[in-house]
């Protein structure tokens, strides 16, 4: 589906295409700031044989999981700026882009409370149970119990458990606050200048492994995280383990996961990301204590909107002659 916005008479009348937008304004949201800053083309959702033909005559062209790799690039022979609707810019062929000049400008720091929210509340499912124990109620199981309570899992206190955070940005400080709340004590992994913060314990990747009953996934995807959470590693964990990955689906091994599950090495697991998103055929969907969410930690409505906010500022700024985050140095 197209809305076209046009605004006339403005200083830059550069053609503006959004590729993806549905997601990130389910509708319901108006993209009339950024319109007001030349030909706006929006479009819900864009197949990889329609990128071409949306996104022939774009100046600034705008996306969310919409791949703009060379094959693409190299045929919009106007484009002056990329735009990510998202903090990670994996879409997008950087080494091209910077070969041509073209700055990519991401959405930092946007999310960061509604994703340790939903970091915290994968935990607490798996300690608690609450969906289980709802669906078993209103289900009729409770009317057919013998005694006032049951229970249809262990049930966990986190209180005086140790959480192990791998990657320690600003998301895994907010799951830090609020782990620390609960009464666990926080251990963190950082590859480079961490010494603790008098909320994190400093420590090395072994010992996180092997001290932490819940472990929690904040580092970014690249060659060194890829699959970090394998049968190697798993092995250096504690019976029962918890882990909860908020970050990306690569960065563990989902079969590795899948066994830890069926053998109980793995205690739990509840994950917001998938290596392939929608799954398919994917290790994990059945298995047993595993918890999936459709990477949606990040969509609340507050974090949407200021999405869209800093999207609109980062064209501005880009047209005002200086673009704001852009991922790689750009004057």
């Amino acid at each position: 589906m197209q809305k076209i916005i046009i605004q006339r008479g403005l200083e830059s009348k550069m053609k503006i295409v959004i590729l993806d937008g549905y997601t990130t304004d389910e509708g319901t949201m108006s993209w009339s700031d950024l319109a007001a800053l030349g030909e706006l083309s929006y479009y819900e959702r864009t197949l990889p044989e329609q990128r071409l033909e949306r996104a022939r005559e774009a100046e600034i062209l705008i996306s969310n999981k919409v791949v703009l790799d060379k094959e693409l690039l190299e045929k919009i022979p106007n484009l002056k700026y990329i735009g990510l609707l998202s903090t990670g810019y994996n879409i997008v062929d950087i080494e091209y882009a910077k070969k041509r000049n073209i700055p990519v400008c991401n959405i930092p720091d946007y999310s960061t409370k509604s994703v340790a929210q939903l970091t915290v509340a994968l935990l607490l499912e798996i300690a608690m149970g609450v969906g289980k124990h709802n669906s078993s109620a209103v289900g009729g199981d409770w009317n057919k119990c013998k005694d006032f309570c049951y229970r249809v899992q262990d049930i966990m206190e986190l209180d005086g458990k140790t959480i192990g955070l791998i990657g320690y940005g600003a998301i895994a400080k907010e799951v830090a606050k609020i782990t620390r709340a609960l009464g666990m004590k926080v251990l963190a992994y950082k590859r480079h200048n961490f010494s603790g913060d008098g909320i994190a314990q400093s420590v090395s990747l072994d010992e996180l492994l092997a001290q932490s009953d819940v472990i929690s996934l904040h580092c970014p995807m690249n060659e060194d995280s890829d699959r970090l959470i394998c049968n190697n590693t798993v092995n250096k964990m504690k019976d029962g383990v918890i882990i909860v990955n908020t970050a990306r689906g690569g960065v563990v091994d989902e079969i590795a996961v899948r066994e830890g599950l069926d053998s109980g090495k793995i205690g739990g697991y509840g994950a917001d990301v998938l290596s392939c998103e929608p799954p398919k055929d994917n290790p994990l969907i059945g298995a047993p204590r595993c918890y999936i969410t459709p990477h949606i930690a990040w969509a609340s409505e507050e974090a949407r909107t200021r999405l869209m906010k800093i999207a609109v500022e980062n064209v501005k700024s880009f047209l005002n002659g200086k673009a704001q985050n852009c991922v790689y140095p750009y004057k």
